[in-house]
Order: C-alpha cells, then sequence, then structure tokens
C-alpha cells in the first residue's frame, strides 16, 4: 500500500544559522565560479565546475588560500557572537518561564 503525499514525513529544513557560516572553500568558490562562466560561458554542467574548482582549491598554495581563510573566520567569528548572545537570550527566557512557574 502506497502512502500519500500528505502522509509522508518530510524532515524539517534548517537554517542558515543551523548550519553555520561558510567556509574558506565555499568563500572561494563564489568567486571561482563567476569568473569560470565567464569564460567559459557554453558550460551548462555543474559538475564540471565543481571539479575544476575544487582542483584549483587542492593545488593553491596557502598564500592563495589567505584571503578566503581570513574573510571565513570573520566571518565566522561574527556568526560565533551572534550565536552566543542568541544563546544567553534563550537562557535567560527558559530561566524566567521557570521563574513563572513556580
Amino acid at each position: 500500500m502506497k502512502k500519500k503525499a500528505a502522509e509522508k514525513a518530510k524532515p524539517a529544513k534548517r537554517s542558515q544559522a543551523a548550519k553555520g557560516p561558510p567556509s574558506a572553500f565555499f568563500d572561494f568558490m563564489e568567486e571561482f565560479r563567476k569568473t569560470f562562466k565567464e569564460k567559459n560561458y557554453n558550460n551548462k554542467s555543474v559538475y564540471v565546475v565543481g571539479k575544476t574548482g575544487g582542483d584549483k582549491w587542492k593545488i593553491s598554495s596557502e598564500a592563495k588560500k589567505a584571503p578566503n581563510v581570513a574573510k571565513a573566520n570573520k566571518i565566522k567569528s561574527e556568526y560565533n557572537s551572534k550565536m552566543n548572545a542568541y544563546n544567553k537570550k534563550q537562557v535567560n527566557t527558559i530561566a524566567i518561564y521557570v521563574e513563572i512557574l513556580k
């Protein structure tokens, strides 16, 4: 017996905050995709873009990766500070509810 589409449970989508900040590689790929598409405008394969970008990232020196790593670290520190503030707010909210329930 087949389940109806409404009966199937879909997993909840996670928000960007739950996923975390992008890594240095994803920052690199964002820039790489733009330049790759300009040079290879006839290419429609996502696989080729990803494979070429991944290979270029692997052979890049640490010096070439440094700007992407620095940007990713900055975004990560901002993300962590926002998450810490959010978590403190949640703890305070829970404490208030506990006091109300007593």
